[in-house]
């Protein structure tokens, strides 16, 4: 299966909601709703195309064929599955006005050796741009062959950061329109946690992928030619989940790419949430720092920590490749 082939057949299938469906995927009402409804409404199982609300919030289920289903179950909660009938699908709950706000989300989540993924989703108009978080997939990363343009370690883990762009594709506006694709990949897949959208909305800016006006935002499962299944809550806040690893506060560690040469690279370190913090590079293979600027650091292989040293929050390293020029995780802590 050619990977930038079936990105661009999802990216087409599922895009169809915004054209053709109109709000597709679009949401509405917050978890702080459901506690003040009247009555708490009964599961419901969707086998069909349709949206609506449920128990405070909106939903969506789409499909182009095949035996998959979602079940609506209490407050921002779904339970979905599918098998190999299915050529794509794609459900889920959430908000109709995307937003910085943080979001959690429990459950369940199997896509085996699948094409699927688990991921927040939303669109922004002026500019027009689709964009993921996404926590987890199957066999096939949703952001293959985008372009790589740096990271950002936030809620317990390390995404990388990528850009790709549609061309004539459906889209929410029309069914021929060219925009821009953003994605934070989580490096550390998982099925449960919080996810802070205003650390990645600041990272991708940090790098020149801007938002517009935001349009909806839901946490999605989808399925391609695959068979998988999931159980999945979403809510508004953070916590609820003893089993997710905590944040390291507010600090956030972005990693954006500097000057190449045929040994060696640059990478520019961008720091926020703090002014006393702690990141550690965790080297590859091989690898060993050069030089460095603007921080104090220790150490030149494996595990490398900076410091501030009165020179800001942006610092910058060379990184001696020996062969190896896969980039190095990146964590961040208040010191």
């Amino acid at each position: 299966m050619s990977h930038p082939t079936t990105l661009r057949k999802r990216g087409r299938i599922r895009l169809l909601l915004g054209a053709v469906c109109a709000t597709a995927l679009a949401i509405s009402g917050t978890v702080l709703a459901a506690p003040h409804a009247a009555q708490a409404e009964a599961d419901r199982t969707l086998t069909s195309n349709t949206t609506g609300t449920h128990n405070g919030y909106y939903f969506s289920f789409w499909k182009d064929s095949g035996n998959a289903s979602m079940t609506l179950r209490a407050d921002g909660r779904y339970s979905s599955s599918w098998d190999r009938s299915t050529n794509n699908w794609v459900g889920g709950k959430g908000w109709a006005t995307g937003t910085r706000r943080t979001i959690s989300y429990s459950g369940t989540y199997n896509p085996g050796n699948n094409n699927t993924y688990l991921a927040l989703y939303g669109w922004t108009r002026n500019p027009l741009i689709e964009y993921y978080v996404v926590e987890n997939f199957g066999s096939y990363n949703p952001s293959s062959g985008a372009t790589r343009l740096g990271t950002v370690t936030t809620d317990g883990g390390t995404y990388d950061i990528l850009r790709s762009q549609r061309v004539n594709a459906p889209c929410i506006d029309g069914d021929r329109c060219t925009f821009y694709q953003y994605w934070s990949v989580r490096q550390q897949k998982r099925s449960s946690g919080t996810i802070t959208t205003a650390n990645h909305f600041d990272a991708w800016a940090r790098v020149g992928l801007n938002l517009g006006s935001h349009y909806y935002q839901i946490m999605a499962t989808e399925g391609y030619q695959s068979q998988g299944s999931s159980d999945i809550t979403v809510w508004e806040g953070g916590g609820g989940n003893p089993t997710t690893p905590p944040p390291s506060g507010n600090c956030t560690a972005v990693l954006s790419a500097g000057q190449q040469w045929g040994d060696r690279f640059n990478l520019n370190v961008a720091v926020s949430g703090t002014n006393n913090w702690v990141v550690t590079l965790n080297l590859n293979g091989g690898q060993s720092i050069q030089n460095s600027w603007n921080a104090s650091v220790s150490g030149t292989t494996g595990a490398v920590t900076a410091r501030p040293n009165g020179n800001g929050n942006n610092f910058g390293v060379t990184i001696m490749a020996n062969g190896n020029w896969t980039w190095p995780t990146v964590t961040c802590q208040t010191g």
